[in-house]
């Protein structure tokens, strides 16, 4: 287990310290909600990071990172050669998929026709699939980024014409509020859409995934139903 030290709010505390004190919050919200904790992913956000961080989170046992933008990945990207999964979870232009397609297992923030063909173009030239999730802006902040929830039918129809671009499920960012249970609306109200979607539009394919909360809300968002947690700050420090 790595011992590096990273500072959390102020406290220095190791890794493996931080990351079992993220587990057990983590099992107590999935007894809660009875949930099974296998069911629940989590995504270390190192985006602000050093190198030697990312591979103390990876060396503890994570096994999925999250970034987003390639340039400030990439060494971190080349420095782990394949042993964690980058899931892209930042908002991405569509000139810049050609750098993530084929280097991130997952895009979290799919939500534009025009940035589903640029990925449909990466990915037909390398022969992949890409797993994406479809970002829903449930808050209807003006500073977040994705589709209405009223939008996400129209723009699903619309990835018919890509193939290769695979939703497997909804992304969203709550507000950050001092009180995490006033963000619980916007989880309950993403969980909700995606089961109202698998019984209409993608009653065939079914979304499975919710990639929803972070560090100051994860508990909620797993009471809600969330899959996948992207943890920065509570896990891997500033």
């Amino acid at each position: 287990m790595a011992r590096q030290e990273i500072e959390v709010k102020g406290c220095v505390t190791t890794l493996t310290e931080r990351l079992a004190d993220v587990e057990k919050r983590l099992q107590d919200a999935c007894l809660r909600s009875g949930r099974r904790r296998e069911d629940v992913n989590v995504i270390a956000v190192t985006k602000y990071v050093s190198v030697e961080t990312a591979q103390g989170a990876v060396e503890a046992g994570i096994r999925h990172l999250g970034e987003n933008r390639w340039p400030d990945s990439k060494d971190k990207w080349e420095a782990l050669n394949g042993q964690a999964a980058f899931h892209f979870i930042g908002s991405l232009q569509s000139k810049k998929a050609k750098d993530v397609v084929g280097r991130f297992a997952v895009i979290h923030s799919l939500d534009r026709l025009s940035l589903a063909e640029a990925v449909q173009q990466k990915a037909a030239l390398l022969g992949i699939e890409v797993p994406c999730f479809i970002q829903v802006n449930v808050s209807g902040e003006d500073s977040k980024h994705g589709l209405t929830p009223e939008e996400v039918v129209p723009f699903a129809e619309g990835l018919a014409a890509y193939p290769l671009v695979k939703p497997i499920g909804l992304m969203t960012m709550a507000p950050h509020e001092t009180d995490p249970e006033a963000t619980r609306y916007v989880f309950r109200g993403l969980r909700e859409l995606r089961d109202k979607l698998n019984d209409g539009i993608f009653r065939d394919r079914p979304l499975t995934e919710l990639s929803m909360g972070m560090s100051n809300d994860f508990e909620v968002a797993v009471e809600e139903g969330a899959t996948w947690v992207r943890l920065g700050t509570v896990l891997v420090g500033q």
